[in-house]
C-alpha cells in the first residue's frame, strides 16, 4: 500500500487502450481517501455491530437470517486466515500481524516498481489495502476487548486476537451447505485479486 501522479497516467491516449495497460503510477492517497477509508469504516462499523449483538459464540451460536435459505448473520471468532486455516492454533494470533505487515511491504514495493496496471491495478490495491487494515486491527484490538482478557497481559491479549467473521452464505443446489463465513475485508481482498488477475491477463494481451 503507497504513493506518486494520477492512476490514469500511461504512455497514450484514453482512445488507444494504452491507459488502462499501463502501470499504475500517480497519487495513491487519492484511491486511499475514496475509497480504502470509507470501506474500512464499514468493515469496522459492521464488525463492532456483530460483537454488540451478538454473545461470544462459544456462549450462545446465534445467527440472524436475513435472505432465507440464503444469507445469515452470525459471529465467528477466526484466528486463522481465509477457511480457518490456522484457527484455534497459538502461534496465529501472532504470526499472521506479521503476515499482514510483510503484504503492505510488498504491495507499496510493487506500486513504486510499476507492477499494478492501470486504473484497475490501482483499485485492486486500493482494496488490498482496506482488507489487510480490517483484518490486521482485529487481530490487534478484539483480543483485549474479550471479556475474559480484562487486565491481562498485553502478550496474553494479542495471542487472544480474532477476526470478526459474519456473512454466513448457503450455498445454492448444495443441500444447505454454508461457504466459510467472511466479512467486508476478506470481500475486499477476494476482489482484488480478480481485478490484478484480469489487468495482468490484459497487459498481457495487450503485448501481443
Amino acid at each position: 500500500m503507497s504513493d506518486t501522479g494520477d492512476a490514469a497516467a500511461g504512455a497514450g491516449g484514453p482512445g488507444d487502450g494504452t491507459e488502462r495497460d499501463a502501470p499504475a503510477g500517480g497519487k495513491l492517497w487519492k484511491w486511499l481517501l475514496g475509497l480504502t477509508v470509507p470501506l474500512y469504516v464499514l468493515d469496522q462499523v459492521t464488525k463492532f455491530w456483530v460483537i454488540g449483538t451478538f454473545p461470544p459464540p462459544w456462549i450462545e451460536r446465534k445467527s440472524i437470517e436475513v435472505i432465507p435459505g440464503l444469507l445469515n448473520w452470525v459471529r465467528v471468532h477466526n484466528q486463522g486466515v481465509a477457511f480457518g486455516m490456522g484457527n484455534g492454533t497459538e502461534w496465529a494470533p501472532l504470526v499472521f500481524p506479521f503476515v499482514s505487515l510483510t503484504a503492505f511491504f510488498l504491495i507499496t514495493l510493487g506500486w513504486r516498481r510499476g507492477f499494478f496496471v492501470g486504473r484497475m491495478g490501482a483499485l485492486a490495491v486500493a482494496l488490498l489495502v482496506t482488507g489487510i487494515c480490517g483484518n490486521l486491527t482485529d487481530r490487534l484490538i478484539q483480543g483485549s476487548l474479550l471479556e475474559e482478557m480484562q487486565g491481562a497481559p498485553l502478550w496474553e491479549r494479542l495471542k487472544a486476537g480474532y477476526v470478526v467473521d459474519f456473512i454466513d452464505v448457503i450455498v445454492p443446489f448444495t443441500g444447505g451447505w454454508h461457504w466459510p463465513s467472511f466479512n467486508v475485508a476478506d470481500s475486499c481482498i477476494c476482489i482484488a485479486a480478480v481485478l490484478l488477475f484480469v489487468a495482468g491477463w490484459r497487459a498481457e494481451e495487450a503485448k501481443h
